[in-house]
């Protein structure tokens, strides 16, 4: 794990104990095992982006704190330059570069995702909200429920998160802006 990326479980199990919240209740609130939740604390396992918008809520703080640990500053606009976003390496082949990360209050996050082909699909994922996803470059196979899209540049789909979802590269790298109002 990037030394940045490893950050990020630190901050969430600084502020879970400040604020005095066990794993257990916190696993509970996130729908999964204690096991589960200490292995995403713990750096082991990859905290899918829904979790992190569910701790961050559950935390009552931003999900910019626990990407960057610093807290949005802008309130009425934010300007995100070329190359300037928060960028997150999830895992090999997959990263997001959040484009409104200093933004206060924001209801959406706007995100531009880079993905790699790879043999194995990925885990489906579920969230609040709503989500949209516009192709920039590439193909793009996203799998909502049972059906798979694939989407190349200039197509979008707005989707129900709380359905199962993922999304993957087809013959080669790929890019798409995904907007999640949560």
């Amino acid at each position: 794990m990037n030394k940045d990326l490893a950050q990020i479980p630190a901050r969430i199990k600084e502020l879970r104990e400040i604020l005095e919240i066990s794993p257990e209740e916190m696993a509970t609130d996130l729908s999964i095992s204690v096991e589960k939740y200490l292995s995403y604390e713990n750096g082991e396992v990859d905290i899918p982006i829904s979790a992190l918008y569910e701790i961050a809520a559950k935390l009552g703080t931003d999900f910019t704190v626990l990407l960057t640990g610093e807290s949005p500053r802008m309130n009425t606009q934010t300007v995100v330059r070329k190359g300037n976003g928060v960028k997150v390496e999830r895992y090999e082949g997959y990263s997001f570069t959040s484009l409104a990360s200093n933004y206060i209050g924001r209801i959406m996050e706007p995100m531009l995702v880079t993905i790699e082909p790879c043999d194995k699909e990925p885990a489906p994922v579920m969230h609040g909200g709503q989500e949209f996803n516009y192709v920039l470059s590439g193909k793009v196979k996203v799998t909502v429920g049972n059906r798979e899209h694939i989407l190349e540049e200039g197509d979008s789909i707005y989707f129900d998160p709380r359905v199962p979802h993922g999304q993957s590269a087809i013959d080669g790298t790929a890019s798409f802006l995904t907007v999640i109002l949560e």
